[in-house]
């Protein structure tokens, strides 16, 4: 009887515990989700296709359009004069800049005139008696001699025999070798060509100056010119004369320039032509940094949009029927931040902004609020 009891009740227990393994082998089983459609939001422009200003952007640095370089010609002590010969002192037209101790020179100088003076003082007799109709114009040249002043320019010789003699006593050889003396004594002091300003002084007062030395450089702060390379594509839309935008840096100043001169050569490195562009203002100083944009031409049926819109092999992204595809373009100019795009179809819905992992055929769906027209 007992044992009838125990074989029941492991068949009972034995039930359970398949019954049990069933149900949780049944549990564990889940249904896979279906993956969702994920439909991105793009935004998106309207072509409508316009006019667009080519603009040319370049930049460069200031150079004084003015400049002198300071050399010395002659030997001697550096001269202290009424301004210290400093970086930045400015100095006005006709002022002298250096200044070089001649007093040796100028005794020299001064002797040659007076052995000039002399010489023709000694012929007067001879043409008082031999020459009389000369005699007052030499008589008078030798009355408005000063010495202490430049030497005059000879009397007109007007017959052959006037010129034998003079020249024959030796006067035309000591007038122009006084003259070369004077020219040579003028360089003992270099003065200012222009208003202007010194940005390099590479002497100071005391200082033995040698024959051939650099002394320093001085340039004319009114006018600069800023050297830019542009594309020999455009090379053609330049004109002198054409005004050019140009801004600072920092993008808080404007200033307005004009195209002065354009070189003739083409680097054969960058393919770019080297013009100069002129401008004038209080606020600018040589070595500063400016950026320019000249407004080359005007390019109809065409639009412009950001340079990371444009893709490889030269085609754009558009929407159709909330479907991504792409369309052929005909880039025709870059700039940093842009591009300027022809053949692309008036209505054609673009894509204004990258959208990340995009492929044609993806869905998406337009931003009803960022529609416009791309021009």
């Amino acid at each position: 009887m007992r044992r009838n009891i125990l074989i029941i009740l492991g068949v009972v227990i034995l039930a359970l515990a398949i019954l049990a393994s069933y149900s949780i082998a049944g549990g564990g089983k889940k249904e896979i989700p279906k993956p969702k459609k994920i439909i991105k939001t793009v935004f998106v422009d309207t072509v409508k296709n316009g006019t667009i200003p080519i603009m040319i952007e370049a930049n460069g640095n200031l150079v004084a359009k003015r400049r002198l370089a300071l050399y010395s010609e002659v030997q001697g002590v550096f001269k202290t004069g009424r301004k210290l010969f400093k970086e930045g002192q400015e100095y006005k037209k006709g002022e002298t800049i250096i200044s070089i101790d001649a007093a040796e020179y100028y005794a020299s100088v001064q002797s040659a005139k007076s052995n000039l003076y002399n010489l023709i003082t000694s012929i007067m007799p001879d043409l008082r008696l031999d020459y009389p109709l000369v005699f007052e114009k030499w008589n008078k040249y030798l009355t408005d001699f000063d010495i202490n002043k430049g030497t005059p320019e000879l009397p007109a010789m007007t017959s052959e025999k006037e010129k034998f003699f003079i020249s024959g006593k030796g006067i035309l050889t000591n007038y122009y070798n006084v003259k070369n003396l004077e020219q040579r004594l003028a360089k003992y002091q270099i003065k200012a060509p222009y208003n202007g300003i010194l940005i390099e002084a590479l002497v100071t007062e005391g200082t033995l100056v040698r024959s051939g030395q650099k002394l320093g450089e001085f340039i004319n702060t009114n006018e600069y010119e800023l050297e830019v390379a542009i594309g020999k594509t455009y090379s053609d839309l330049l004109r002198i004369g054409k005004p050019v935008a140009l801004t600072n840096l920092n993008k808080t100043e404007t200033y307005t320039g004009k195209v002065a001169r354009i070189n003739g050569r083409v680097d054969q490195a960058s393919q770019t032509i080297t013009a100069f562009i002129e401008v004038a203002n209080d606020g600018l100083r040589e070595g500063m940094f400016l950026e320019a944009t000249l407004n080359a031409k005007e390019e109809e049926d065409a639009i412009e949009i950001d340079r990371g819109l444009l893709l490889e092999n030269n085609r754009i992204y558009v929407v159709k029927d909330s479907v991504l595809d792409y369309i052929d373009v005909n880039p025709i100019y870059f700039t940093d931040k842009k591009v300027v795009l022809k053949n692309v179809p008036d209505g054609e819905v673009i894509v204004s902004k990258p959208v990340v992992g995009a492929y044609a055929g993806m869905l998406v769906s337009i931003y009803e609020g960022k529609t416009k027209a791309a021009k």
